[in-house]
């Protein structure tokens, strides 16, 4: 069955009122954690292929999202990157749609309206974008997680924050964002939730900020299993990563000042309004000098992720 430039497999499946859950890569996907948390969801609820675009090729350009070889049984095969769909079952009232998205290189316009046909076509009720950025934030600390619905901040979810107020961002941004615009306009509810990452870290694939973001889906879904939003592996990634800093007075310094900014944010949150179950819920302060002079020397956007003062 084609749907727009999309190739859904026979049988089609028969979705109730289905949510998509997606990632984009790679702009706000630091740290892979978009990514990594779509993918364990994907095997929590033993998701199936679905489709993907039938000519990938017109949309990505394979010199900047390289193909990748493989052997199987002795046998050489090739991945080409793709926008892949993938179905499960989820509670009695609605079904899931897992997203995996890429940044288009050509014909953007033309991949975004395939996507929102697909929306049109399933009578998608929810779209969800999970994805991370690098902020001023210590590894020390709980991650904080930005949930919007909207446009508005969600209130009253365990583990998650809403945005906190900045000047209206101007620069760039991403296409895909014409996704969440689209499907606003047909009635799809839009959810938003970021995880932020230390910016003096930058893992390939942060396991802890995954881990996050799937805590935070376990609240809002309230029912996947509670370890679901726990990471061993990421447990050791940022034990390393406190050794390294240990080791490093000048580093060392730099995240007890960011220790000291994350307590002082939160006080003064809960000084003007009751705290959330988990994280308390508000604005950031501003940062000390220093530490804005650190981050500009490490740069204000990092690969994968999105201008840390752009709320998506």
């Amino acid at each position: 069955m084609q749907i727009g430039a999309f190739e859904i497999r026979e049988p089609v499946p028969e979705l109730r009122k289905p949510h998509v859950i997606a990632s984009l890569r790679p702009w706000v996907d630091a740290g892979s954690v978009g990514s990594l948390a779509l993918a364990r969801l994907e095997r929590q609820f033993a998701a199936q292929d679905m489709g993907n675009l039938a000519t990938p090729g017109r949309y990505f350009d394979f010199t900047r999202y390289r193909p990748m070889t493989y052997y199987v049984d002795g046998q050489r095969r090739m991945s080409i990157p793709n926008t892949i769909l993938r179905s499960a079952s989820g509670s009695k009232d609605y079904d899931f749609i897992f997203l995996h998205m890429l940044e288009p290189h050509a014909f953007a316009e033309e991949y975004i309206e395939s996507i929102v046909e697909l929306f049109k076509v399933f009578k998608v009720q929810r779209y969800c974008r999970l994805g991370g950025m690098y902020d001023a934030v210590p590894h020390t600390r709980p991650l904080l997680v930005m949930a919007t619905a909207d446009g508005e901040p969600i209130k009253g979810l365990k583990g998650a924050m809403p945005p906190r107020p900045r000047q209206q961002y101007q620069g760039p941004t991403s296409i895909m964002n014409q996704v969440g615009d689209k499907v606003t306009a047909l009635g799809v509810e839009n959810m938003s939730l970021m995880v932020r990452l230390p910016q003096y870290v930058q893992l390939e694939e942060d396991r802890t900020g995954a881990a996050r973001l799937l805590s935070v889906m376990c609240e809002l879904y309230n029912f996947l299993p509670p370890d679901l939003g726990v990471s061993r592996r990421g447990e050791r990634q940022y034990e390393r990563v406190t050794a390294e800093v240990e080791r490093n007075p000048g580093v060392s310094a730099l995240v007890q000042k960011l220790e000291q900014d994350y307590d002082a944010r939160l006080e003064s949150i809960a000084e003007e309004q009751p705290p959330l179950e988990g994280l308390p819920a508000g604005q950031q302060a501003s940062l000390s000098p220093s530490i804005e002079e650190f981050l500009r020397s490490i740069g204000n956007e990092a690969p994968g992720g999105e201008p840390e003062n752009e709320e998506p």
